[in-house]
């Protein structure tokens, strides 16, 4: 008996162990975030860049080149691709850009007068009453609408310039990137070896699982990205929009969020060609565009680059991102996908054990 009483606190204090741990874990990452989250970007993205360059380093690795040579190599052939990616493009942009600054008096105008019109029109087929109260709620809340979205736009580029800082990111990330990938091994076998001895194959399954998803979804969606950038940048280029390159390209990179760079983009640019054009066939051939991205998107290029190997759904990732944001700004959003693609794992496998424990399966006592 008193064995069994020794091994039930025995037992008992291991589990009180790990909680605190546990705990201790997330009260640490939690004061970190909220601590630190002004100057955790440049780290964060230079752990990311270094997990989605190390397979290209490994693969030189083990094709006989020096670790660090390795790394060398593939940091400055990303970082010359990013740089001619941006000079190639950077005279367009700047081209389009001036383009619109000195059209946008005329769009405004060819705005006001298109939704004029159209007012006037609605306003012929409904009843007085209701007419009458559409205008008064109309004037009563331009003004408010107006002073929101200035200050909303005044808040955005604030943050953004405070939590991205643009010259901490170009002189830190790289640096750390390459550290972070010429030890990335070594950084893998150190966390190894911390795991307790008892669980250290179901946790390293665990984690191999969470790679797996990271990997499928971070490359993957870079792809996708990519790959519908050109799409919408190229397509609405032929079709003559203005602005048509910046409007794709943006759309394409807000795809990492399911279908809201689709949609904001396809607003965007029927907006811009009202604007430029009276009529419907400028509407038309936008949304053609986009129609013809997206379906490529869900069955073609997904398919071959993601698959079902994600097991991440849409509505999740979406949850994700804007919670992420709504903590931790900018930061929670890079950090966003990965937390829940670890979580994801971890709920799955408790289910799994969950199913196949007696609270799921024993009868009830009678």
């Amino acid at each position: 008996m008193s064995e069994n009483n020794a091994d039930l606190r025995r037992h008992l204090r291991v589990q009180w162990q790990r909680l605190a741990l546990v705990a201790a874990v997330l009260l640490v990452l939690w004061l970190c975030f909220r601590l630190f989250s002004s100057i955790l970007l440049p780290f964060v993205v230079a752990a990311g860049l270094a997990y989605f360059l190390d397979p290209v380093v490994a693969r030189l690795e083990r094709a006989g080149v020096n670790r660090t040579v390795g790394t060398l190599l593939v940091l400055l052939a990303f970082i010359v691709t990013v740089i001619l990616f941006v000079l190639l493009l950077y005279p367009v942009i700047a081209a389009q850009a001036a383009a619109f600054i000195t059209n946008l008096p005329t769009y405004i105008q060819t705005v006001q007068t298109d939704f004029a019109k159209s007012m006037q029109a609605l306003q012929h087929r409904l009843p007085y009453s209701l007419r009458t109260k559409l205008q008064d709620l109309a004037s009563n809340q331009a003004s408010t609408l107006v002073s929101y979205a200035g200050k909303a736009a005044t808040n955005i580029i604030g943050s953004g310039f405070a939590v991205v800082n643009v010259l901490t990111l170009l002189i830190v990330t790289p640096v750390v990137t390459f550290y972070f990938l010429r030890d990335w091994p070594s950084i893998i076998r150190h966390v190894d070896g911390w795991l307790p001895r008892p669980y250290e194959g179901l946790i390293r399954a665990q984690a191999l699982e969470v790679n797996k998803i990271l990997s499928a979804w971070i490359r993957g969606q870079a792809i996708c990205c990519l790959a519908l950038a050109a799409i919408y940048a190229i397509g609405l280029t032929i079709i003559g929009l203005d602005l048509g390159l910046i409007v794709g390209l943006t759309a394409g990179v807000l795809s990492f969020i399911p279908y809201v760079g689709t949609v904001l983009g396809s607003i965007t640019a029927i907006l811009l060609s009202l604007s430029q054009n009276a009529g419907w066939h400028g509407v038309i051939s936008v949304l053609t565009v986009f129609a013809v991205g997206q379906g490529l998107n869900d069955y073609v290029i997904q398919p071959r680059f993601l698959g079902d190997r994600v097991g991440l759904s849409a509505v999740w990732v979406i949850f994700a991102l804007f919670a992420g944001g709504a903590a931790f700004g900018f930061l929670g959003i890079m950090l966003a996908v990965p937390v829940t693609a670890t979580l994801g794992v971890i709920a799955r496998f408790w289910l799994r054990r969950y199913l196949q424990s007696p609270l799921y399966l024993d009868a009830p006592p009678e």
